[in-house]
Formats: C-alpha cells, sequence, structure tokens
C-alpha cells in the first residue's frame, strides 16, 4: 500500500450491528485518490435510483484523503457523501477541524456507514478497533453540549427531526460544519447520533525530504499572502463583495446596500472578535472566535460568522445587526443546520410573507424574527417550521403560483452567496455543480478577479463579464477542485500563491507515485464525470443545468453591477462541448470510454 493511506477503511451496517474492515486496492485509489472521489465510485456502485435518501439503504460516507495528517499544509479535511435528502441527488460536503486527522491516525482512510439502528446510536473508533454504543442518553442534545472526549462528528437536534438541510457538526465550539446538501438528515434517519474517533497512529510520507524542501519553499509565502484572510477572516472583503455587485441582497432582488459595511469581517474584528481558529496543521487560520457581551444577543460565545453566513443570515435577509447575525450562526451550530440553506430559507419566507403568500414569519431585516422562525425549523414546530424544513423548492411547490418565480434554488439547493451576474463563470458552474448551486466546486469567480492557474492556461485574471471561455474555463476548474475535494486539500491554498505544480509534488512526495500533470487533471475529469453519472442515472440532464429566473432576466439596476446578466444558454453549450458531453448534457460513449468509466443508465459498472 502506497504511503499517506491507511489502506482500509471501516464499514458499519446499523441495522445487524456488524462492524468490518474492508481493504482499498492500490488500483482503486490511483483512479479516485480518496475523499469525495472514492466515496463517488462507492455510492455509484452500491445504490441505485430506487434508494431512498432517508431510507436505510442510503450509504452515508466519512472520507479522509491522502494528504490528511501528513505534514502538507491545509489538509487536515474529510468529505461526507450520501445521496441527498434535500436534492435527491449526488450529495456531498466537506469539512475542516481535526476530525479527519484523528481518523488517519486511528488507522482508517473512510468510513461507510449503512443500515439504519434501532434505537440511537455512536460509533466509537480508537486505534483500529470499532464498536456501535448506546445514544439514547445523547439524543437531544445539541452540538455544544455534546462531549465523548474524542474528536467527534455528530448531528444535532435539526438532524435528529430531518430536517432536509441538516449539517453534520465537528469540534463543538470551533463549529466545523459539513453544511450542504442535508446530509445530518441521512445520520439522523440512520439514528446515528455521533462518531468518535481518538488515534496514536502516524501518517508517512514517501519523501519526507521532498516534501519538506517544497513547504520549506512555499509556507513562509502561504502566510504571508493570507495575513488578510487570517486577520478578517472569509468575510473581511464582503463589504467590497457589496461594491462590485457580488454580494446577494433581499433574497436576490436588490443592487445595493450600504449597510454591509456593519457585517462584515473588519467589523467584526474591531467588534465582537476574540480569537482566531486554525484547522489541524493550517497556517492560515481563517477561523472566527467571537463573543457577544452585550444586548439582547449577550452570551454569545464561540465560532464566528464566516463569509457565507454573514451574507445568508445578513444581506440576503437585510439584517445589518452583526451580534443577531452571530446569535443565528450559534443557533445553525447547535441545531446543526447549514447557514446558507437556512438563509436561503429564511429570506424566501420574507419574501412570502411580503407577498401575501404567508401569513406570519419576519419582514425584511427582523433579526429576533429570524431566530424565531430558525428555533421553529430545527425543531420542526408547526405547520411553517415543517415546511420551511423542507428547503426552499419543496416550500414553493406547497406554496404554489409566485412562489416559484423567487424559489432560489439549482437541483433543490439553496444558492451560495455569490452573485452570476458579478461573475458570469459562477452561471455555469451552479447550473453544473454536481450537488446543485455551489461556487466551490469550480471557485471560478476567484479567477475572475485575484486567482491564476499559468498550468491550466490561465496567466492572468479573465474579465468578470466576458462569455467567451468561461465554459472551458469552469470545466477545467471543476476537474482542479474535485481533485483537491479528494486530496482533501483546502482550497484556501491557492490564495497563498500555490498552485497546480506544488500540489502535485506534495502528492507525489506522500505517495511515491509519479504522475505527471496531465494524468492528474484526467484523474479529476473521471472523478466529476463520475459524479455527472450519479445524477444522470436519476434523471439529470440540460433541463436541471439552469439557474432561477431572476438571476437571468432581472438586473440588479445598481450598484457594482446594474446591468449584467449572464448568457448561460451559450456558456453551457461551449461547457457541454469541451466537456465531450452531447447537447443534452450526458456524457457521450466515446468520453466514457476515454475515462474508463461506464455508460450512462447501468446501475453496476
Amino acid at each position: 500500500m502506497s504511503d499517506g493511506y491507511c489502506g482500509k477503511m471501516l464499514r458499519v451496517d446499523l441495522t445487524s450491528g456488524r462492524i468490518w474492515e474492508q481493504a482499498l486496492a492500490e488500483d482503486l485509489l490511483r483512479r479516485y485518490i480518496g475523499g469525495s472521489g472514492l466515496a463517488a465510485r462507492f455510492l455509484y456502485d452500491e445504490t441505485t435510483p430506487q434508494t431512498d435518501p432517508l431510507g436505510p439503504d442510503n450509504l452515508l460516507i466519512f472520507m479522509a484523503g491522502p494528504l490528511v495528517g501528513t505534514r502538507v499544509p491545509a489538509s487536515n479535511r474529510f468529505a461526507v457523501c450520501a445521496r441527498s435528502p434535500l436534492t435527491g441527488l449526488w450529495g456531498e460536503s466537506d469539512c475542516g477541524g481535526r476530525w479527519g486527522g484523528e481518523l488517519k491516525k486511528a488507522g482508517y482512510d473512510g468510513i461507510v456507514v449503512s443500515g439504519q439502528a434501532a434505537h440511537p446510536v455512536y460509533l466509537w473508533v480508537e486505534d483500529g478497533r470499532a464498536e456501535l454504543r448506546d445514544a439514547r442518553h445523547l439524543w437531544g442534545l445539541d452540538t455544544y453540549e455534546l462531549d465523548l472526549g474524542a474528536e467527534v462528528v455528530c448531528i444535532g437536534p435539526a438532524g435528529e427531526r430531518l430536517v432536509r438541510y441538516a449539517a453534520i457538526m465537528s469540534g463543538g465550539k470551533d463549529g466545523r460544519a459539513a453544511g450542504r446538501c442535508g446530509l445530518g438528515a441521512v445520520m439522523g434517519a440512520k439514528r446515528l447520533k455521533a462518531i468518535a474517533v481518538k488515534g496514536t497512529g502516524r501518517v508517512r510520507a514517501h519523501d519526507e525530504e521532498g516534501l519538506t524542501h517544497s513547504l520549506r519553499e512555499l509556507l513562509p509565502q502561504i502566510k504571508e499572502r493570507t495575513a488578510g484572510l487570517h486577520q478578517y477572516g472569509t468575510a473581511g472583503g464582503l463589504a467590497i463583495y457589496e461594491r462590485l455587485g457580488n454580494l446577494p441582497l433581499k433574497n436576490w432582488r436588490q443592487g445595493s446596500w450600504p449597510q454591509a459595511e456593519a457585517i462584515s469581517g473588519v467589523r467584526m474584528a474591531e467588534t465582537i472578535l476574540t480569537d482566531t481558529y486554525a484547522c489541524g496543521g493550517c497556517p492560515i487560520g481563517c477561523g472566527r472566535v467571537v463573543e457577544v457581551r452585550e444586548g439582547p444577543y449577550a452570551g454569545v460565545k464561540g465560532a464566528g460568522p464566516e463569509y457565507e453566513t454573514c451574507a445568508a443570515m445578513g444581506s440576503l435577509c437585510l439584517i445589518d445587526d452583526l451580534s443577531a447575525i452571530a446569535k443565528l450562526n450559534e443557533l445553525c451550530n447547535r441545531y446543526g443546520l447549514d447557514t446558507i440553506s437556512a438563509g436561503g430559507v429564511i429570506a424566501f419566507a420574507m419574501e412570502a410573507r411580503e407577498r401575501g403568500l404567508l401569513d406570519e414569519g419576519p419582514e425584511w431585516g427582523d433579526a429576533q424574527g429570524a431566530i424565531e422562525l430558525l428555533h421553529k425549523i430545527a425543531r420542526r414546530e408547526g405547520e411553517l417550521g415543517w415546511l420551511l424544513g423542507e428547503g426552499v423548492r419543496r416550500a414553493a411547490e406547497k406554496l404554489g403560483g409566485r412562489a416559484l418565480d423567487f424559489a432560489m434554488h439549482v437541483k433543490g439547493l439553496e444558492l451560495p452567496m455569490h452573485d452570476p451576474r458579478a461573475y458570469f463563470s459562477v452561471a455555469v458552474g451552479y447550473a453544473t455543480s454536481n450537488r446543485g448551486a455551489c461556487h466551490l466546486q469550480a471557485f471560478s469567480h476567484l479567477f475572475e478577479r485575484v486567482l491564476t492557474m499559468p498550468e491550466l492556461g490561465y496567466p492572468e485574471v479573465l474579465p468578470r463579464d466576458q462569455a467567451e471561455g468561461k465554459g472551458e474555463m469552469v470545466a477545467k476548474l471543476q476537474n482542479l477542485m474535485a481533485l483537491f475535494d479528494s486530496l482533501k486539500l483546502c482550497k484556501f491554498v491557492l490564495f497563498g500563491g500555490v498552485t497546480l505544480a506544488p500540489i502535485l509534488t506534495w502528492f507525489n512526495c506522500v505517495t511515491g507515485w509519479d504522475l505527471d500533470q496531465d494524468e492528474f487533471l484526467r484523474i479529476g475529469e473521471r472523478i466529476f464525470n463520475l459524479k455527472r453519472l450519479f445524477n444522470v442515472r436519476l434523471g439529470v440532464s440540460r433541463k436541471d443545468d439552469w439557474l432561477p429566473l431572476r438571476l437571468l432576466v432581472h438586473r440588479r439596476g445598481e450598484g457594482g453591477t446594474p446591468d449584467a446578466l449572464p448568457p448561460l444558454g451559450r456558456m453551457l453549450a461551449d461547457y457541454y462541448a469541451y466537456r465531450g458531453w452531447d447537447e443534452e448534457g450526458i456524457p457521450t460513449p466515446e468520453k466514457l470510454a476515454e475515462l474508463e468509466l461506464v455508460p450512462p443508465g447501468t446501475a453496476r459498472p
């Protein structure tokens, strides 16, 4: 077995209580690496279109990668994958903290959970041993209250109540979240409260000297170039995004909002910030630690909101009270809720109230009303709490009429906080992301603003309002980000000036392999296409690769991009052509043969 890997994963059948180890063949690792790439292979092979996302046959997969537990910076991460109860499609989420590294030290590259326990349980894993333990006394605890004396991933009450955008949380008050796609609800349906891991092992790199040499050159540069990210967190650029027209406002229908300064990372540093937080082995430390000491939200203490949360709970809902946003963030962390989807749902509810489709709920800017609504959603209280716990798409379908016009989602997943009218590549990225609307599966808007990647043919930043070449760029970057998500490497190292070449060097040094750049990128392309095949088998095609009309036909009207509208149809056609997919968005037999993948519609390879 190659260095960087434990060479085995843990299988757990909650229905029977059986636990066993499964060896990982090197050929499989060479084709899918780890993380979400390897998880995609197992999910494709062991589920079918009839698999119920909340049923016992769905797999819930926790997967580390070869870089996790090594000295590679910002690599202490893990993926969580399953069929999503929110979208019904490929579900994938990513999390930092320290749990991934602890899993590797305990002797496993991943954990695959199937079945459904008869009563709440948690899984204890320690140095190559694992057992299921009774968790009935833990059921109902929030994620800050749960303490098992180990590194833990767990769900809160929202996951227990099967809120369709429930998160899986890690790190207690550090508030690390595998938030997207509702995988906390999958964990809740399986009655699995937590997985606790402890390990004393060591993850070896094949070429420690070569790795040391590369890191000695790059670590000072990473720290220097990410100093602002450390000082102000991801929300440091929030006010700048507002001026550029990228910050979503009032459920994506407003063009400018001067109050953005009041909820930025800069304001946070001036007021409620008390410390910073870094995931294991990270030289950046973008995490926020906050404390609210006065006012109606006094007592909030722990993980602070990052950009996506400040935007989703703030500007999207026109809430300009940073302390209230910190409270909303804490509640999401405690209950175990995705802050992006939760903010999107609250904004949807505010607009539905404004338009007379709901007779209760908060109005625009009503922070206390948003907090009260969040409690109802997480607890599934009342008709409104139940309705909104289903997510924007299902809620809009239930309300009907005009609600469908302002249900902001792609494939059922609420939008992250970047506007395709400000960065045209984001339109293609949202439309084609395998998990639904996602800025991270291409990360392309940064290459229209500050980042370059000479190895992919982008030595300079591309104009953000240019359509030409964006389809190809998004496809290339999706392949690259599929590698990040399989290596389990944080994408923020890109801000430190890290490009493809050093990442490949780190990978080869850790594993002892000798991949070249083309081989490396081909693996990323294979992984992305396999996830697409998972969705194609479920009926996804071009009809689903679209955006809410508000982003395609409604101009922002003011601010940084008052008149821009992304020409998605043209960019999508270019994207399909570059990908080797047909005009309906289905990978062609020739492309599948090239990537050595199964044909669409095949239940088993």
